[in-house]
């Protein structure tokens, strides 16, 4: 006999492709999701690891995985030569969490790890990426099948932001928290975690500066079709006005001509190691001739070239941050800390 024709648990699982939360937690998820609605409980027979990757086409070490989390929380358990069942329908209800990221990257790993460190086992998420694309963000937005507890959204957009507003605002409010950007045209009371992209580098330049007097000209390097906040360049602008420096946004670093004289700020990660192999090529000195800095703090730039100056939010706190807010039900607007890192570089 075929359980997975006979029980309930074939119509109880859902895999989502466009969701990047790890298969084996979306498998523990649906079966917490079901014992809470009462769909299985204590002592029904779970599907084998063979009957589980066979229907749902997903590898033996994902399902046995999904399974032993669900053992260390104490969910199921199992019988050597029968297999799993339900070891108890008293499940303590889970957070439920729509994460919305505009894309992976390094930083926003820390932001997410943080997160859900701080939030431990008390909440169930479901993590999505669009990667800049406002369609995208829309559709999974409108696509949404669940009803979370709340919808933790980073609304950073390639085009089409002038529209987000309207979709973001069919969400319920206090289910809403924005996270490293406001949008104008939310509104309600939502919580919110957010950089002040205009200020931050403002305030950062000039902390630096002692350094930046011996430089006339401040270049930042901001690709083609990629996506940066655009209150960065209107800070920038602001910062050299003030004190007197040239500015220019530089979008394509590789066929930019280095010189002497100018301190170049890149966004994008990799753009700096092109920067730094130009500048060398050309037999410049970073922190003489040239200065650097780096948007967003890592641990190789306090060694590269004997350290790169930085600017960069806490990306750890705004993590946590985000978790308090959740915890608590509170609808605060943080602003996160802005941070300049001086090192040789400048």
């Amino acid at each position: 006999m075929n359980i997975m024709n006979t029980s309930p648990f074939r119509k109880l699982i859902y895999f989502d492709e466009f969701s990047v939360t790890a298969k084996y937690q979306q498998l523990a998820n649906s079966i917490i999701k079901a014992i809470e609605n009462r769909k299985l409980q204590a002592d029904d027979v779970l599907p084998s690891i063979n009957e589980l990757s066979i229907e749902f086409e997903i590898s033996r070490d994902t399902a046995e995985k999904g399974y032993k989390y669900l053992k260390k929380l104490g969910i199921i358990g199992s019988v050597p030569g029968k297999g799993y069942f339900i070891k108890t329908s008293n499940v303590e209800r889970k957070i439920k969490i729509f994460l919305l990221f505009n894309k992976l990257s390094a930083h926003k790993k820390i932001i997410y790890d943080a997160l859900v460190s701080a939030l431990g086992d008390a909440a169930a998420i479901d993590f999505y990426v669009y990667n800049n694309n406002f369609t995208f963000f829309k559709k999974l937005l409108q696509n949404c099948k669940e009803d979370y507890d709340y919808y933790v959204i980073i609304p950073h957009f390639l085009d089409g932001e002038e529209n987000a507003h309207i979709v973001i605002n069919t969400l319920p409010k206090e289910k809403l928290i924005l996270l490293d950007k406001l949008i104008p045209g939310v509104t309600g009371d939502y919580g919110a975690i957010y950089e002040n992209f205009e200020k931050d580098i403002y305030t950062a330049l000039e902390e630096a500066l002692p350094q930046l007097s011996k430089y006339h000209t401040i270049n930042i390097i901001l690709p083609h079709n990629t996506y940066y906040p655009v209150e960065i360049i209107t800070g920038l602008n602001n910062f050299c006005q003030q004190y007197a420096f040239n500015s220019k946004v530089v979008p394509n670093i590789k066929k930019e001509e280095i010189k002497k004289g100018e301190v170049y700020i890149n966004v994008m990660e990799d753009d700096l190691v092109t920067l730094v192999e130009k500048i060398l090529s050309e037999n410049l000195k970073i922190g003489e001739d040239v200065g650097v800095i780096s948007y967003n703090e890592t641990a190789l730039k306090k060694i590269i070239l004997n350290g790169i100056t930085t600017i960069s939010t806490d990306f750890q706190m705004m993590g946590e941050k985000t978790a308090e807010l959740i915890l608590t039900n509170s609808i605060e607007h943080i602003e996160t800390k802005f941070y300049l890192t001086l090192r040789n570089s400048l």
